[in-house]
């Protein structure tokens, strides 16, 4: 099936920007369809790497959690080996949103939709990120990309932004009427009569319920209950063996990588004075040395997710497999490498002009 290079929303770019995206995508289509014909498999089995790599992810998790009860692997690398295996949980969310596994089998499809929010209880019900993520590839960039927006992306360095990389629900109710604001523009923006607009208040409403609540709930009490046994004394409660073997097997992964993801995520994308449908403006690349312990708990997704922006076509383990030849051609093209800059200009792409959010 050919893939067009030129979108719509481009046409009303500068000539020289609409030819350089064209030939970037372009490029990046050649590049997968090179590997594709070399390993015929990736494109005739990918609903079953999909799978795989799903119950890989979710075996992992499980696996560490076992070792960790039974005391062979301690607690510090049990929490960064499941981080690992959430991210590529993450992942596989990704390319499920962008229907690239089992788009014909919606019972396989949903159950890995549910699978991914269940062993990654900090995230958004999935299904709701779906139409915030086709919205944040519409306007990626702009007031009503609530998918970045909500993630710190575009705010001023400062004890707020930091809070809320951490710690997503204190990020919210440290703030709430940020967020209320940033789901109102979202709205105006995707809304386009009034039911709907009813409609998308009351699901983004209910995003992180039931699983994001639970979670939150149960790692504040840890927090508390760690606070107030290193400054008061011991205590057990009801349950506290099991509360604390939660934490390191699924509260505490999950909390590190979602950092790890908000970090680059939020800091890898630029906002504010980026031209609508200008990819070449929408992102850089984060491929420094100092950014691999982030890169291990989020998959290289500083690396790669320019790529997807490009060419959302393919799924995350080939955009791994093609990155070096996909990055040579995003670099010869004047996308951006390691612009650290952004952040001090609060992820704006060009110098800061106007007050920054803080």
């Amino acid at each position: 099936m050919r893939i067009a290079t030129r979108l719509p929303g481009e046409r009303s770019l500068a000539a020289d920007d609409r030819d350089k995206i064209a030939h970037i995508r372009g490029a990046l289509i050649d590049i997968g369809n090179e590997w594709r014909a070399r390993h015929p498999w990736l494109a005739a089995h990918q609903d079953q790497i999909g799978l795989a790599l799903f119950l890989i992810g979710i075996a992992g998790i499980l696996g560490d959690a076992v070792l960790y009860a039974t005391g062979v692997v301690p607690w510090w690398a049990t929490i960064l080996l499941t981080a690992f295996w959430l991210s590529i949980l993450h992942e596989i969310e990704h390319d499920l949103i962008h229907s690239m596994y089992y788009r014909n089998n919606r019972v396989i499809h949903n159950a890995m939709m549910f699978g991914v929010w269940f062993f990654r209880p900090s995230t958004i019900n999935p299904w709701v990120r779906r139409r915030l993520h086709l919205h944040h590839h519409q306007v990626s960039g702009t007031d009503s990309d609530l998918e970045e927006r909500a993630i710190t992306n575009g705010q001023g360095w400062g004890p707020h932004r930091t809070v809320s990389l951490l710690d997503s629900m204190l990020g919210i109710f440290t703030k709430p009427f940020r967020i209320r604001h940033l789901v109102e523009t979202y709205i105006e923006h995707e809304a386009r009569t009034p039911e709907e607009a009813r409609h998308l208040a009351n699901i983004n409403r209910l995003a992180y319920f039931p699983l994001g609540l639970f979670h939150y709930g149960l790692w504040h009490l840890v927090i508390v209950l760690w606070l107030y046994q290193a400054f008061v004394g011991p205590t057990h409660l009801p349950g506290q063996s099991a509360l604390y073997f939660l934490a390191v097997t699924i509260l505490a992964p999950n909390m590190i990588r979602t950092f790890c993801l908000h970090f680059v995520s939020s800091n890898m994308h630029y906002y504010g004075d980026v031209e609508p449908h200008n990819v070449l403006q929408q992102t850089q690349i984060w491929n420094a040395l100092w950014l691999k312990p982030f890169h291990a708990l989020c998959f290289n997704f500083g690396e790669t997710h320019a790529i997807h922006h490009f060419l959302v076509r393919d799924p995350f383990y080939l955009r791994e497999l093609i990155k070096r030849d996909c990055q040579k051609v995003l670099r010869d093209n004047g996308v951006r490498f390691n612009d650290f800059e952004t952040f001090r200009r609060a992820n704006r792409f060009g110098p800061v002009t106007a007050s920054i959010e803080p």
